[in-house]
């Protein structure tokens, strides 16, 4: 009889511990019908992308085509010609179609010949304005005007001349130096000598001058300003008509037709009034004596 072996069972296998490993990228289970191969999903291609795509965009820049100007005049020309032209076709056409035609490349003609024409006009502006020269831009005076009150004077049979004592004053430029005449005065400014500004002004002169024949020199730190006498060989007393007055004023009168006598006080009443103590005291004390010998009945005084 023949032995019956059991088929031993196959063992189960033990379960594992470790985690299921990851799905690689791409990967997806098999459906039904498809082998068990595992492939790779396909990979979408990437779009492609625009140049400059992804940057920042700002407003785009209208290019303006460069203007020759060197060629406008003969840019107009030709575009006069192409205006003519297009008129005397608009003239011939008689078909509305072709005549709104003419007439919207006229329009355009004509525009383009007014902004050639600016253009020329503003070149021709920008032209004129590089040929200018630049302006001199004055050196600020600074400091202060001081009023000259000292001076000298003389003159000659044809001249009046005037003397002003300035240090420095011939190291500074001519054109710092401004005299200005009338018939009856003159005025003298000096700019920025030393920082400071200084200035005289003569008015009512004595006699009339020659506006003409006036003039000033600079020398070695003085200033001569000649006055040219409009009657020459006349002898000028003072350099005013005030000065003049003046003295004429200080002068004591003497009057004829008075007494004597009174003249003489008058004039000892003008010297007592001007001089200072010591000649107030001498006249008093020969006032008194003379009141006393009066009194006596000596009239000697």
């Amino acid at each position: 009889m023949a032995a019956y072996r059991t088929p031993c069972p196959r063992a189960s296998p033990r379960p594992s511990t470790r985690p299921p490993a990851a799905a690689p990228a791409g990967f997806r289970p098999p459906l039904p019908g498809e082998s068990c191969r595992s492939t790779p999903a396909a990979q979408p291609r990437p779009e492609p992308v625009a140049e400059g795509a992804g940057l920042c965009r700002g407003p785009r820049l209208q290019v303006v085509p460069a203007v020759d100007l060197a060629n406008l005049p003969s840019v107009l020309t030709q575009l006069q010609k192409d205006l003519e032209e297009v008129k005397v076709l608009l003239e011939k056409a008689t078909r509305k179609r072709v005549r709104d035609a003419l007439t919207t490349e006229k329009s355009k003609i004509e525009t383009e010949i007014k902004n050639k024409v600016q253009q020329k006009s503003q070149r021709k502006a920008e032209l004129v304005d590089s040929e200018k020269p630049a302006a001199v831009v004055a050196p600020i005076t600074t400091g202060y005007t001081v009023k000259i009150s000292n001076y000298g004077w003389d003159q000659s049979d044809k001249f009046v001349k005037i003397y002003i004592t300035l240090t420095g004053v011939h190291q500074i430029p001519t054109e710092n130096v401004q005299v200005h005449f009338t018939e009856r005065s003159f005025d003298l400014l000096v700019k920025n000598l030393n920082g400071k500004s200084y200035s005289m002004i003569v008015n009512n002169l004595l006699k009339p001058i020659s506006v003409e024949g006036s003039s000033k020199k600079v020398k070695t730190d003085t200033v001569l300003i000649l006055c040219r006498k409009k009657a020459e060989n006349m002898r000028w007393d003072y350099l005013t008509q005030v000065e003049k007055e003046c003295k004429e004023k200080e002068k004591p009168s003497y009057d004829t037709e008075t007494d004597p006598s009174e003249g003489l006080m008058n004039v000892l009443k003008k010297i007592y009034e001007d001089g200072d103590d010591d000649m107030k005291r001498t006249i008093n004390k020969a006032w008194v004596e003379s009141r006393e010998k009066q009194a006596k009945g000596d009239t000697e005084f």
